[in-house]
């Protein structure tokens, strides 16, 4: 589950990962814990990574299919959130969580695309496009490497 955040001019908030270098830089959010509901467990990574709290109603924005891969014998399914728009004080105020991530960067979205994979763009872009366009995505190329 993850939440799309930007800044007030739309540029999205990145986190730098301190343990996956293959995914240097992505949005907020993890796994669901057994029981939990995808926007509860998108609040509750928000809040464990940033110190924020996102606040709802929630807003689907995309989907993401990933297929198998070494290590992970299952498919996965990612919903992506918004998460609204952040004054500067807010992502000044960002606390990371050390043990995860050692920076949030806003970065206009064509300057993330040298920062990342290109299949970890195809979704920022697509996300991009859904919140801008209202029309959910859906993102079918995260396990294709």
């Amino acid at each position: 589950m993850c939440l799309y955040v930007t800044d007030e001019d739309d540029r999205p908030l990145q986190l730098h990962s301190v343990y996956s270098p293959g995914h240097p830089w992505h949005m907020i959010g993890g796994a669901m814990d057994l029981g939990e509901r995808p926007w509860d467990a998108v609040v509750r990574e928000g809040r464990e990574e940033t110190g924020m709290t996102a606040v709802g109603p929630a807003r689907l924005l995309a989907t993401v299919f990933g297929l198998p891969r070494e290590g992970r014998s299952y498919s996965t399914l990612q919903l992506i959130f918004d998460g609204g728009r952040l004054t500067a004080e807010q992502i000044r105020g960002i606390t990371l969580n050390s043990r995860e991530h050692d920076e949030a960067r806003v970065l206009p979205l064509a300057e993330w695309e040298a920062l990342m994979p290109a299949r970890d763009f195809v979704r920022l872009r697509a996300v991009e496009e859904a919140r801008r366009t209202g029309v959910a995505a859906y993102v079918d190329t995260w396990g294709h490497a």
